[in-house]
């Protein structure tokens, strides 16, 4: 049985490369990282993941019109941010599930595994 695939956008290389890392050690296929939305989003087109970690602020915009997208298609999404807290998101995503960087690898993989199953 596949694997299933995770979406990453994160512009900060070091945070992106840990992040894939993290994922992939878990047995999971990445998609990416992009250091844009409009990256991510031709990506998404191209082969819709089964769930997306996305950085808020990407290279000067957002993810959230990323975010909407793929909300709307049933894609679970995870925002990775070190800049906006959980109670803005969840008022403006109630669905959507966030992390706080840094964030420990097992918290990373315990939120991704849940938003899985959830889906």
């Amino acid at each position: 049985m596949a694997q299933p695939v995770i979406l990453v956008a994160e512009d900060e290389p070091i945070v992106a490369h840990d992040l894939c890392d993290t994922v992939e050690e878990a047995g999971f296929t990445v998609e990416g990282p992009f250091d844009d939305a409009s990256s991510a989003l031709l990506a998404f087109e191209r082969n819709k993941p089964d769930l997306a970690i996305l950085d808020i602020n990407l290279h000067g915009g957002t993810a959230y019109s990323l975010a909407e997208r793929m909300m709307a298609e049933d894609v679970p999404v995870i925002f990775h941010s070190g800049q906006v807290t959980s109670e803005e998101v969840h008022a403006l995503y109630p669905k959507a599930s966030t992390l706080s960087k840094p964030c420990p690898p097992a918290l990373i993989l315990e939120t991704v595994q849940q938003a899985l199953d959830a889906s």
